[in-house]
């Protein structure tokens, strides 16, 4: 069974330039790397006969309004079974160019979770082989779940907030 420390110091090992950040939340080891490698990382951790990350759990996308070049957060949860270890690999994205490679051809399952992830964020996915709406409207222009909406309508007179739990 791998830790996380020991794995921290594996990956450190094998991607010593890509390692941007890293840090342990929920007994999870979650690593910052660029954008531009993430193929090639994934790639390498599930060809590594000692990591052997072959199980892809999800890739889910964040928008982060505030965050100046790094809107979006793009997140792989890859699981290694030999070791009993699972790892979060994070990619930032600026909003001008919300695009990062597909993993479909090293997951097949990618597929659908890449194009959820464009679907309601507009994340693109680079070479995936059919990067379409998959749960909203085609027709819709827009992606329902980027933070640049009001969640209430402001001009509504009839709502009281103490009954929200604010005062």
């Amino acid at each position: 069974m791998l830790n996380n420390e020991a794995l921290l110091a594996q990956l450190e090992g094998l991607f010593t330039s890509n390692i941007l950040s890293s840090e342990i939340s929920f007994d999870m080891l979650t690593v910052e790397v660029p954008a531009t490698s993430i193929h090639e990382i994934i790639a390498q951790l599930q060809k590594d006969e000692n990591l052997s990350f072959g199980f892809l759990t999800l890739i889910g996308a964040v928008h982060y309004p505030d965050s100046t070049d790094r809107e979006f957060a793009v997140v792989y949860h890859l699981d290694s079974w030999k070791n009993n270890v699972r790892l979060r690999l994070k990619v930032f994205l600026p909003l001008s160019n919300p695009s990062v490679d597909s993993i479909t051809d090293l997951f097949p399952c990618a597929n659908w979770m890449e194009r959820e992830s464009y679907d309601f964020f507009g994340v693109i996915f680079n070479n995936h082989p059919d990067l379409r709406r998959i749960l909203n409207e085609d027709s819709m222009d827009y992606f329902p779940l980027r933070k640049e909406y009001a969640l209430e309508d402001g001009t509504r007179e009839d709502k009281d907030d103490r009954f929200f739990g604010r005062v």
